[in-house]
């Protein structure tokens, strides 16, 4: 929601602009006016992300049914070969970066911009712009995890969710790492965990005790959160929880559970879940 109101903020400084000399590059010259908006706002946020309650998840994009699309969509698989700049994964590294940072990183990155645009934008050296991109460039790659084929990425998600509702536990602990994380996001709004749950035994017992605390109050399915397989149940209380993952060495090693409602304004009602 903040990065579409700094859309519109952007094209109305910029229709707004009263320089008298005519833009020459109006894609960079957007770019730079919306660059700033972000550094600004990240720069003002910071003191309230040291209050928030619990752990701190991006804000996620809920998409289509996983494996779904009407007639004449983007080939899922290809859209998701390029999701991986979007997955919560991914977007969860970038918070490793400074506001400067990440702003380099993504213009370069994402954009292709050249270093002296990048200066331009962000108002640093051009050799600045380089050393900062290649160092977090090196962070990102060093902490990446995984991102598998749309197919495989799937088949662990819904063997991971059928496994849970069954209680299998063997074959839980065959898609998950031995050092599985699970972190979930409630913002002190709704029941979360505070702190993040770690080992494959403790979150499969957070898991089942949610199962049980929570029986037959729900609807859930299989849709796409930031552009990969994920699911959401939605509670007959009216609260929603949005799960995602993250994968490494061929299992999940990462669960992503947001459930601040604050952030889930924008999701829509679900339509077609299985209770």
């Amino acid at each position: 929601m903040d990065a579409e109101d700094i859309v519109q903020e952007t094209f109305i400084a910029y229709g707004q602009s009263s320089s008298a000399d005519p833009v020459r590059n109006v894609r960079a010259y957007l770019y730079r006016i919306a660059t700033n908006r972000c550094l600004d706002l990240l720069r003002s946020s910071a003191k309230k992300r040291e209050l928030y309650v619990g752990p701190w998840l991006p804000e996620p994009l809920v998409g289509d049914v996983v494996s779904g699309g009407a007639p004449g969509d983007e080939d899922p698989a290809q859209a998701y070969e390029r999701s991986e700049s979007m997955s919560t994964a991914y977007l969860m590294l970038l918070q490793q970066l400074n506001a400067v940072e990440r702003a380099i990183f993504l213009l370069r990155e994402l954009y292709q911009y050249s270093y002296e645009d990048i200066s331009e934008i962000v108002g640093k050296q051009a050799a600045n712009c380089r050393q900062i991109y290649h160092r977090a460039q090196k962070s990102i790659r060093d902490s990446k995890g995984e991102h598998p084929t749309a197919e495989v990425a799937e088949s662990l998600v819904k063997s991971f969710v059928q496994s849970v509702f069954k209680g299998d536990q063997s074959r839980i602990l065959e898609l998950v790492s031995d050092n599985i994380v699970f972190l979930s996001d409630g913002g002190g709004k709704v029941r979360a965990a505070q702190v993040p749950v770690r080992g494959a035994n403790a979150v499969l017992s957070l898991l089942q005790n949610l199962l049980v605390m929570y029986d037959a109050t729900y609807q859930f399915d299989y849709v796409l959160i930031n552009g990969t397989p994920g699911l959401r149940f939605d509670f007959d209380d009216g609260n929603r929880y949005i799960y995602s993952f993250g994968f490494r060495e061929g299992v999940i090693d990462h669960i992503y559970c947001i459930c601040n409602p604050d952030k889930l304004g924008h999701v829509p009602p679900l339509n077609n879940g299985n209770l």
